[in-house]
């Protein structure tokens, strides 16, 4: 069984002052946080509920994805 550490995972500051966290290769994975753990923190408890739903209809989690970060210039 897949865990959250098996996920790459991006937390950025959003506009409003606050955190988001989110893992590209899931669809509907990401959590808002006062701070980036907290974010952090949240996230893992969506990845859990994600996990549940696919165990529950007998489905695989995804495969990671590889991200490409670009230089703005």
């Amino acid at each position: 069984m897949k865990s959250l550490q098996d996920y790459t995972i991006v937390i950025r500051p959003d506009d409003n002052g606050t955190f988001v966290a989110y893992v590209p290769a899931i669809s509907g994975c990401h959590a808002w946080g006062q701070t980036a753990d907290a974010a952090r923190s949240e996230l893992a408890n969506v990845f859990d509920m994600i996990q549940q739903e696919y165990m529950e209809a007998g489905k695989a989690l995804p495969e990671d994805v590889e991200l490409l970060v670009a230089n703005a210039s």
